[in-house]
């Protein structure tokens, strides 16, 4: 066998080591470097390029430490601190005794700064917000690029203070975390407690409650647990859930409870015009995904009211939309008040006010004092109707009323689409029939233009007024149309500039023979009826036509024809002054032994209508009778005979006749 020849050594150009040494010489220069000196040496380069670039001082004071890895090296810095710029209150941005970042090179490289990790050890956080835009946390040299800023991914904090300043806004917030202590025989991170206090819009805030240890501020994946106490003004807000990402909301599930004196407090909050309300509270699940907030499945009560359904809002349109389906199985009427800007107690308040007013008085025109006005005179806000476009179902299976106003249902829609907002249908149980409305306001005028149409069917006259004892036993069904257009920020100085058409009709049915008795001042009848018990007799019908100009209701037709008297009356109801000035004459149909033949009249306030006699005429045919008493007492009795035509009147007729009388001289001359 022969022996194998013997390799001979593998050889590199002598180019070739020289340049492997030119590039390996560096990098072990800088381990070297780096084992000596250690990486503080990055302090000052770092310094100057955050001075040049933003105009601010940041400071490093201790020690500096780099884990390396691609392409998220770590940096852990001590004592740190990070200018504030000069517009501000607050000196310092930032303070804290360590920062350690993971920073993305592959953005770097792009010329983006983020930080997919940051955290913090024992900061103080200054944020502020200036004027013209500026924003402290934008690093250009005029804070005013909103590109100009540092991308943080996951914040984690072990205990700081963090503030919040917006003098535009009034917003002036304090607040303070630190990380809950671990859980015995565990090591990990329980999360973090935080506590808030300031003003929020001008109003108090205050907020406690607990999260997770790491701060999902854009991590659109992992769900950010949440527990929240918090108050703004008057109204508290708890939340119990999870939020994906704390900076875009990109998801939300939160059970939450809301409470507070109004709903139209929410504004501040939340951007959206709600109705003004009383106090309310509720219940339900908060759901956010995409455009889309759905509060689901909430009840609560709103004043004496209970409320249930469920609310949905879409974003990313000209303005957010609302759609609503409400439910109330026992609706307080008083709570709808506010609603119209009707002042909480304004009706109870008037009439006490007027009944400390003398019999007869009246303000004079102009001076009306507010304080005896029952009309809601409070302004719609029309500033916030271009917030939202809004659709709202509402249903309530029974109203808790006065016992004068029988409601007995209610059935609405509001539709509030770009200024203009229209109830349709705005329908009431009434009296064993129906109220059914239809109102728009529109928002983009000032003032308000405003058009009501309003039909009343079937509407039962002995359930009308149920306060009316004597009007218990009538059956006629009332039918109507009110038609009105009117300019005004209230629903009371609409009225007061109505124009338009008002009219009810009953025909058939039958009434109280005692009520009308009583109108005919027939007092023989009347002690009859009180000794043996009132009856029905026919109402053959009734027709009130009004027409209304500048807010003024003048009668055309104003009858009530039974069997046993017509009446027919004249005069106005001022609604701008809320005033009533109404005549009625009686012609009787059977002749009566002892009548005190006078006109009615109905006059007043509407906080203190008062309904009497023309005293003077009564008492001159007392008078009259005492006098034939004094030749023959069996004249006594002829002043107070009313003979009566003793037939029935066409009800046409009647109400031709009424038109064509001409009206009094005080009504011409207002």
């Amino acid at each position: 066998m022969t022996a194998s020849p013997v390799p001979k050594a593998l050889t590199f150009p002598r180019s070739l080591k020289w340049l492997a040494a030119a590039l390996i010489a560096p990098l072990v220069l800088a381990v070297l470097f780096i084992l000596v000196f250690g990486w503080n040496w990055l302090r000052a380069p770092i310094e100057r390029m955050a001075l040049e670039k933003t105009g601010r001082v940041l400071a490093i004071n201790g020690d500096m430490r780099v884990v390396l890895g691609w392409p998220r090296p770590r940096i852990r810095a001590n004592a740190v601190t990070f200018a504030n710029p000069l517009w501000t209150q607050e000196k310092q941005m930032l303070a804290a005794d360590a920062v350690e970042i993971t920073l993305d090179l592959t953005q770097l490289l792009q010329r983006k700064l983020v930080f997919p990790e940051l955290r913090l050890e024992r900061p103080v956080v200054f944020l502020e917000q200036g004027t013209a835009g500026r924003q402290s946390w934008l690093l250009d040299q005029q804070q005013q690029d909103p590109s100009a800023r540092i991308q943080i991914d996951r914040l984690t904090l072990d205990q700081g203070q963090l503030g919040y300043d917006d003098a535009a806004q009034k917003t002036s917030i304090r607040a303070e975390l630190a990380s809950l202590a671990p859980t015995p025989g565990s090591t990990a991170d329980t999360g973090l407690t935080f506590s808030a206090q300031g003003r929020y819009k001008g109003q108090t805030f205050k907020a406690q409650g607990t999260g997770g240890p790491v701060l999902a501020l854009r991590d659109d994946s992992t769900p950010y647990p949440l527990n929240i106490d918090a108050s703004v003004g008057h109204t508290r807000v708890r939340a119990e859930g999870s939020v994906t990402s704390l900076l875009k909301f990109t998801a939300v599930d939160l059970s939450l409870a809301l409470s507070g004196d109004n709903l139209a407090q929410l504004y501040p909050l939340l951007g959206i015009a709600f109705p003004a309300t009383r106090s309310f509270v509720t219940t339900g699940h908060l759901r956010h995904s995409g455009n889309d907030w759905h509060y689901e499945k909430f009840s609560g009560r709103i004043g004496s009211s209970d409320i249930a359904g469920s609310l949905e809002v879409k974003t990313g349109g000209l303005r957010p939309a609302l759609t609503a389906e409400l439910t109330s199985s026992l609706l307080d009427l008083a709570d709808l008040g506010p609603l119209i800007g009707s002042r909480p107690g304004s009706v109870q308040a008037a009439k006490k006010a007027a009944e400390q007013l003398p019999v007869g008085s009246a303000p004079t025109a102009g001076a009306t004092p507010a304080r005896v006005r029952v009309l809601p005179d409070l302004p719609f806000n029309t500033d916030r109707w271009n917030s939202v476009d809004a659709e709202v179902s509402l249903r309530a299976k029974a109203l808790k009323r006065d016992k004068e106003l029988p409601l007995e249902d209610l059935v609405a829609h509001l539709s509030l689409q770009g200024g203009v907002l229209t109830l349709n249908p705005l329908n009431f149980g009434l009296a064993g029939g129906e109220l059914n409305m239809v109102i728009t306001l529109d928002g983009r005028s000032d003032p308000i233009k405003a058009h009501a149409k309003v039909r009343a069917r079937k509407i039962l006259l002995s359930k009308l007024f149920p306060g009316v004892e004597l009007n218990q036993n009538s059956i006629g069904q009332i039918n109507g149309e009110f038609n009105l257009t009117g300019k005004g920020n209230s629903v009371g100085r609409m009225l007061a500039s109505a124009d338009g058409k008002v009219g009810l009709v009953v025909s058939g049915g039958e009434i109280s023979k005692l009520m009308m008795e009583k109108a005919g001042l027939h007092l023989w009848e009347i002690l009859q009826l009180s000794l043996s018990g009132d009856r029905l007799i026919k109402l053959r019908c009734a027709v009130a036509d009004f027409e209304v100009k500048n807010g003024k209701m003048q009668t055309d037709a104003l009858v009530l024809d039974t069997q046993v008297t017509t009446l027919i009356g004249r005069g106005n109801v001022d609604l701008a002054q809320e005033r009533i000035d109404l005549t009625f004459n009686q012609k009787t149909k059977q002749t009566s032994p002892l009548a005190l033949r006078s006109p009615i009249y109905m006059r007043g306030s509407f906080a203190k209508p008062e309904v009497g006699v023309d005293k003077g005429r009564v008492a001159v045919r007392a008078l009259g009778a005492i006098a034939l008493g004094l030749v023959n007492p069996f004249l006594t009795l002829l002043p107070l005979i009313d003979a009566g035509p003793g037939q029935d009147s066409d009800c046409r007729q009647l109400v031709r006749d009424a038109r064509a009388m001409p009206r009094p001289s005080s009504q011409k001359n207002k």
